[in-house]
């Protein structure tokens, strides 16, 4: 059966954000997820796991969480570090989708981490902070796993800077992206919640302050892409 007939009935969330219904989603699109994303951003996303990588700072004998890894691409990237860095992702089809990525992963729920207070140096979340419906507490939990003086990076779509360039990535997000999606994808429909769950993100400062609001100092951000994307870092 061709991909266009396998979406159709391929489950999409909405804004509530049930656990449940997201992860149904990605458990749809992680087939052609890597492929879809790369697409997407104009090959944008490798960039964007590399200057994590560079933020996040890892060294050698460290241990460090990703995070919503999905198919664990972005763990692979984390462990050119030489720092043991392990998958974590609710979505069991995306995991399966990185079975032969040679990183150690786990099945985890972001509001509810299967790790011990302390367990890591460093925690990364890319791209997967927007689909919990309870930010604060996702928040929270990454900072009772890390270890005191423990650095989180957080890369996530943002909001553009530039005005003009703001009005016509929102148009491309919700025109452009879904039709693109529908060539690529295996549920191209999870792309039209894919584009309101980052129109209704919150922008740079008022990420910053929930991440400040979790507990965590040294709170600053980095733009990537003009804003498209933002690295925020943070000390526990």
């Amino acid at each position: 059966m061709n991909d266009v007939a396998d979406h159709r009935d391929s489950p999409v969330a909405d804004l509530a954000k049930r656990p449940d219904e997201v992860a149904s989603m990605f458990d749809g699109v992680a087939k052609r997820y890597d492929l879809t994303n790369t697409v997407l951003s104009f090959a944008q996303d490798r960039r964007w796991r590399a200057a994590t990588r560079r933020a996040l700072g890892l060294r050698r004998g460290e241990v460090a969480l990703d995070l919503a890894a999905g198919t664990a691409v972005s763990t692979v990237e984390l462990a050119k570090s030489g720092a043991q860095v392990i998958a974590a992702d609710f979505s069991l089809g995306m995991l399966k989708a990185g079975a032969d990525r040679d990183v150690p992963k786990v099945a985890a729920d972001a509001l509810a981490l299967p790790f011990a207070d302390e367990s890591f140096d460093a925690a990364t979340i890319s791209f997967g902070l927007r689909n919990v419906n309870d930010v604060g507490l996702a928040l929270r939990e990454l900072r009772r796993v890390l270890r005191p003086g423990g650095r989180l990076v957080i890369c996530e779509f943002s909001t553009p800077t530039w005005r003009p360039f703001r009005t016509v990535y929102l148009e491309y997000l919700m025109r452009a992206l879904p039709e693109v999606a529908t060539r690529v994808s295996s549920n191209p429909d999870a792309y039209v919640y894919l584009a309101e769950s980052i129109r209704e993100w919150p922008d740079q400062p008022r990420l910053a302050a929930l991440i400040r609001e979790a507990g965590f100092r040294g709170v600053h951000w980095h733009n990537l892409t003009g804003g498209i994307a933002a690295l925020h870092s943070a000390v526990k």
